[in-house]
């Protein structure tokens, strides 16, 4: 047993010196964020009054479905409030960071040839996994105790030592849990692509499954871990059963794991590979047929997840007058308007940010020719009769496709879940000309990312930088008092909001030009530069 976990001390460290920069940022993000929201909730419902205003809310059925049921209504605290409305959201992230720090270390490494060289080494046969898990024991353990330390400094009443412990474990043993699942389908899988997704498919189940319990049954829910964390009513009931029970299922995956890593070959996994095509389709032969081939389960999966976006921003439309009455944030975004009513003010805001989040898998699907160029993928295809131009517009022309269909869908869903809740629903033709306005921008940001690969491929980070950016600015700007001039120096600040406003035909105008120079421009400097930049 210990040859099979041989020098698994000096492969964690090799693991921690390759995360010294993401995980940080990870843990950076996720505990800044869970430390900052109580304090502006404690600012935003002060008084007694303005909680049990939010209970109403929160109670309705589709808040629920979204966040899981509400504990402590009867008295409201801050600390129950910050559980209620951020724990399901906050452990979604840290199951992100888990599933992508696995993946990350063995099935794309395994790819790369990575493990190959490693089991070359004097190492046991299973402390690649282990060295893995063992890094992401720590980072829990460490998001945990930062968290909750984090949550105790900030000396609300209603958050005490104990809560916010139980807040920080919550989220190291939910971390833990989608860990080991993902190190079980990177057994299962044979290819990054299909652990990654089979991982990510998990996640949806856990959250629908909750999501259902939480509304029709108790049983059901409590299957989920995602439901079964929710019961252990941080701030309220503080009961540590929940946090127990998902630890030692943990540990169980951990352990089907690594059998599975001891049994199977490497480069091999249980679920064996389709038998692909004798020949390739003329589809397949051309730029845009392969950049959709490699990409085609994540756009899938994305569009389900633009979809769903949609429908639970939807599914409020109906209590949206209380839901805006007692959320004093919104209404500092939204200061009112004569003559339009707070659900057409809503819909100005909820367009711009699902127009940022439709650029992400637009983003996504144009760089991944960059993580191709940078395998050396790339060469196969351009040591014969291909083109950088033409194959740069294969990529290109599926990320323009991808920001519409993405936009659309999330219009789709909002319009669908609106009109059935609501008493007078919203127009789908006023809906679609609110969405299509926000095209040039995600033309733009798209713009930038060509130029950014052209000329400096190196830097392809800044297109995500400037639409981190434009979130904070678009969206946050108006509630810390953000100067005009900074919200327009992005493209979605410029943006026309329908209804409020007319369609500024120049402006658009303008915005897509901006969007053609860029690409043009992008592509007269990748026909110049070296095959790596």
């Amino acid at each position: 047993m210990r040859n099979l976990f041989k020098s698994n001390g000096s492969l964690t460290k090799f693991v921690m010196r390759r995360e010294r920069i993401q995980s940080p940022v990870w843990l950076l993000c996720l505990i800044g964020l869970t430390v900052a929201v109580p304090l502006a909730f404690a600012e935003m419902y002060a008084t007694v009054a303005d909680r049990m205003g939010m209970v109403i809310t929160m109670e309705n059925p589709a808040m629920i479905a979204m966040l899981g049921p509400v504990y402590g209504a009867d008295d409201y605290t801050t600390g129950a409030m910050t559980s209620n409305m951020m724990l399901t959201f906050t452990i979604i992230g840290v199951a992100l960071m888990n599933i992508f720090l696995v993946i990350r270390h063995t099935r794309r490494d395994e790819e790369r040839g990575r493990i190959e060289v490693l089991r070359s080494l004097p190492v046991g046969r299973l402390s690649s996994l282990g060295a893995v898990m063992t890094f992401a024991v720590i980072l829990n353990i460490v998001l945990a105790l930062l968290t909750g330390l984090g949550l105790t400094v900030l000396g609300i009443d209603s958050m005490d030592l104990a809560g916010s412990m139980l807040y920080g474990v919550c989220l190291g043993v939910s971390g833990l849990f989608f860990a080991s699942a993902t190190a079980i389908f990177s057994q299962l899988c044979v290819s990054s692509r299909g652990a990654m997704g089979y991982s990510l498919a998990f996640l949806f189940l856990c959250y629908l499954l909750r999501a259902v319990g939480d509304i029709n049954s108790e049983v059901l829910a409590c299957i989920s871990p995602l439901g079964l964390i929710l019961r252990a009513q941080v701030y309220v009931e503080n009961s540590w059963w929940p946090v127990l029970i998902v630890l030692l299922e943990s540990v169980v995956f951990g352990m089907i794991a690594f059998y599975l890593n001891s049994l199977r070959d490497l480069d091999q996994g249980f679920i064996p590979a389709k038998p692909g095509r004798k020949t390739a389709s003329r589809f397949l032969k051309s730029p845009f047929g392969l950049a959709w081939r490699l990409l085609r389960t994540t756009l899938i999966s994305w569009l389900i997840g633009m979809l769903l976006l949609g429908a639970s921003y939807g599914s409020i439309m109906g209590n949206l007058e209380s839901f805006l009455a007692n959320n004093e944030m919104i209404q500092k975004m939204l200061p009112p308007v004569t003559g339009y009513s707070s659900t057409e003010l809503f819909i100005t805001m909820l367009m711009s940010i699902m127009a940022m989040a439709a650029a992400i898998p637009a983003l996504s699907a144009f760089l991944k020719l960059r993580s191709e160029e940078k395998r050396n993928h790339n060469e196969h295809l351009l040591a014969r009769a291909v083109s950088r131009p033409r194959l740069m517009t294969g990529y290109l022309v599926l990320a323009m496709a991808c920001s519409f269909i993405m936009l659309f869908a999330e219009m789709l869903g909002l319009w669908g879940a609106s009109s059935a809740v609501m008493e007078t629903p919203i127009a789908f033709g006023s809906m679609f000309k609110a969405m299509a306005v926000y095209l040039p921008a995600l033309w733009l940001s798209l713009g930038i990312a060509v130029l950014l690969f052209g000329l400096l491929p190196n830097r392809t980070s800044i297109a995500w930088l400037y639409l981190g950016y434009s979130f904070f600015a678009v969206y946050l700007g108006r509630v810390i008092g953000l100067p005009d001039w900074l919200r327009k120096i992005s493209p979605f600040g410029l943006i026309p909001q329908l209804p409020l406003e007319e369609i500024n035909y120049l402006t658009l105008t303008l915005i897509t030009a901006a969007a053609a120079a860029c690409i043009a421009a992008g592509y007269a400097f990748y026909r110049r530069r070296d095959s790596l930049g």
